[in-house]
């Protein structure tokens, strides 16, 4: 049941990614951060209520990190679906396992002490071989991307990953010292409501007056019901092995949001694109893994 909640939570998030889409021709990333903020912050609430969930904490130091991190994550992958093709900026966006391979790489040399009993660093060469694909990948997929006047928005989509990588490692921290998912994922929206409030001071607000604005409802609801689904299916998941299997079906939101390319939007990816996606898939996967093995010899 786990990994059907996982692959649920894919399909959620790869929806509301749709919905960015469609809103982003007529509000800023920023107006979007804000009121996917207001409105999963409203559900949460009553959520919580309805658990019998108090929403009070003794971490807010934590929350605000992951807040800070998650809320960075999102307004970067809000102006990629705006300016990248949905598929493209989705998949960016998934290179967080990859990222937290690249940070596990970088602590490891940074806590290294040469000595005449390792006069090399331990380094994990399948992992480092894993982030090498992962960003080959990456070229493969932005190729067209970078070729055009596309690629600032291709950065900054591929940085969205990297906060995101933060912004898990963080979740998995609160997870662990009880904070019960709906708490979290509050939190996060009253980031998200704060950090847009604050940018949409130096952007502007859209009137809310328009047909448009019918986008913003179910980008609110469909993130936060999206991120209940994927933290419930990690918290279900007991033992490594169900773990890895939640954590390989997270990738179902890459073809979730392929699919939506070729079907609502008429994207032309190319097979070269779809190569670097599947490599992207392959190595977020397998530095997963790795990653589990890792934690077990630790």
């Amino acid at each position: 049941m786990h990994a059907l909640w996982m692959v649920l939570g894919a399909f959620l998030f790869a929806s509301m990614a749709v919905c960015v889409k469609f809103a982003s021709g007529h509000f800023s990333a920023a107006e979007l951060v804000l009121y996917r903020g207001i409105i999963g912050m409203l559900f949460l609430a009553g959520l919580a209520r309805h658990q019998g969930v108090s929403l009070a904490t003794r971490h807010p130091g934590m929350h605000a990190w992951r807040s800070f991190v998650g809320v960075a994550s999102l307004g970067a992958w809000f102006y990629a679906i705006g300016k990248l093709p949905l598929a493209t900026a989705t998949t960016l966006n998934y290179m967080s396992s990859v990222w937290i391979a690249v940070f596990i790489t970088a602590s490891t040399l940074l806590q290294w002490k040469p000595s005449p009993a390792q006069p090399s660093p331990p380094l994990q060469w399948p992992l480092m071989l894993t982030i090498l694909v992962g960003f080959v990948g990456v070229v493969l997929m932005l190729r067209p991307s970078f070729a055009a006047e596309q690629s600032f928005a291709a950065t900054v989509g591929l940085l969205s990953g990297m906060a995101a990588a933060l912004a898990y490692m963080q979740v998995v921290v609160l997870s662990r010292i009880g904070e019960p998912e709906t708490r979290v994922v509050f939190y996060f929206a009253v980031g998200s409501t704060l950090a847009g409030a604050v940018a949409t001071l130096f952007t502007g607000l859209q009137s809310l007056m328009t047909i448009a604005s019918l986008w913003l409802i179910p980008i609110g609801l469909l993130a936060a019901l999206g991120q209940l689904c994927m933290t419930h299916a990690y918290a279900k998941a007991a033992g490594p092995r169900n773990t890895l299997v939640v954590a390989s079906l997270q990738y179902s939101g890459i073809v979730f949001a392929g699919l939506y390319s070729l079907i609502v939007f008429r994207d032309s990816i190319g097979w070269v694109g779809w190569l670097g996606m599947g490599l992207i898939i392959f190595s977020g996967i397998t530095a997963t893994v790795l990653r589990v093995r890792l934690s077990r010899q630790a």
